[in-house]
């Protein structure tokens, strides 16, 4: 099997980079210091890295500490919803550019959440090299400046997210409550809602702009969030689930063995991504009407894609957000700039696949629109 890993030496691309020590020993404490061997290298690169990481948080806490206490988030973020690979990275790159309006995490800061005030000016300037030009499961544009899923920060400061059942296949219906956090105890709950705050705090240091958040779990989270932010506003993007579900086994084949620690689960994978969409809508659909009026809209990633400028003024009217005049001019430049990017081809799924997917995900067809 030794020979079927890929990227198996690879340490970039690995989240766990911006880890501190005392997290990192506690998260393989949880996993009986279980690492496999082929990834060895990885657990010592991060191990190193955490040490850096521990003697720039403590600066950072000392420096900064009572200064990030203190700083309220007046303004309601701007949650953006959807399944993996649905199109939540395109819409949330095209709200960014409203930096009129919006401040957002970038890639850098959701990766090292407790050090990015101390270190992220430098090591970015220093260190471009350390981002690749693209990602690896669908070659849009990345930089340490790209706006980024906050799902990482939260992660790294509580060890609470369902990504570390990427990283640590073998207890991954382990982390698998902490993409709804049903069945998570409150403690938990309590935890992840603090870490998701104290960032928001340290996004907002400084920098009053309404906050613009992306990360497909939050989907599954509407009744969390809104015990942090009760004014929040979403946006909630879909798309075909076929695609969705050929453009997730993608990510898996590609993005995902960046980050492995232990083997990985390769015949499960498929049955992982079907019983993560049915948890992520069973929680969203039970969670939405809790969403104020007037604080919720839903667009298609095809209609996204056909007419984006159309589509970005309906959000904006739907949610009574201002400045779509200055913001337009904006808006227009970007989907300029980013005219020859061509998506991935996938290999048609088979009957028997087509009629799995449809039968576990027939609400999302359903509910959707999306034919048979």
């Amino acid at each position: 099997m030794a020979d079927t890993l890929k990227h198996r030496w690879s340490i970039g691309h690995n989240y766990m980079t911006g880890i501190t020590f005392a997290m990192w020993m506690r998260l393989l404490l949880e996993n009986d210091f279980h690492i496999s061997p082929p990834y060895w290298h990885r657990a010592a690169f991060i191990t190193a890295a955490s040490m850096m990481n521990s003697l720039s948080a403590a600066a950072e806490k000392w420096r900064y500490g009572k200064a990030i206490e203190a700083v309220k988030v007046e303004q309601s973020p701007l949650f953006i919803l959807g399944h993996w690979r649905s199109g939540t990275t395109l819409l949330h790159d095209l709200l960014a550019q409203d930096d009129a309006q919006f401040n957002y995490a970038n890639t850098y800061q959701v990766v090292n959440p407790m050090t990015f005030l101390t270190t992220e000016n430098w090591i970015t300037r220093l260190s471009p090299f350390l981002v690749p030009p693209t990602r690896p499961m669908d070659n849009m544009a990345l930089k340490f400046s790209s706006p980024q899923e906050d799902e990482f920060a939260p992660l790294l400061m509580t060890l609470k997210s369902l990504y570390l059942g990427t990283s640590f296949p073998k207890r991954e219906a382990e982390y698998e409550k902490f993409l709804s956090f049903r069945g998570a105890n409150r403690a938990d709950v309590e935890a992840w809602k603090a870490a998701l705050y104290y960032f928001c705090q340290k996004l907002s240091l400084n920098d009053g702009r309404a906050l613009l958040l992306k990360s497909p779990p939050h989907t599954a989270r509407i009744r969390t969030i809104l015990e942090i932010f009760p004014s929040a506003r979403f946006v909630h993007i879909h798309r075909d689930p076929y695609r969705v579900f050929q453009s997730q086994r993608h990510f898996f084949d590609t993005a995902g063995w960046y980050t492995y620690l232990q083997r990985p689960n390769l015949p499960g994978i498929d049955e992982g991504i079907l019983q993560r969409h049915e948890a992520m809508y069973d929680a969203f659909y039970e969670d939405l009407p809790l969403i104020p009026k007037g604080h919720f809209c839903e667009l298609r990633f095809d209609a996204l894609e056909a007419d984006p400028a159309g589509q970005m003024q309906s959000v904006y009217d739907q949610l009574g957000l201002p400045g779509f005049g200055d913001y337009q001019p904006k808006l227009l430049r970007y989907l300029d700039s980013i005219k020859g990017y061509r998506k991935n081809d996938f290999l048609n799924l088979t009957e028997e696949e087509k009629a799995l997917v449809y039968d576990r995900w027939r609400r999302s067809f359903d509910l959707m629109g999306y034919p048979r």
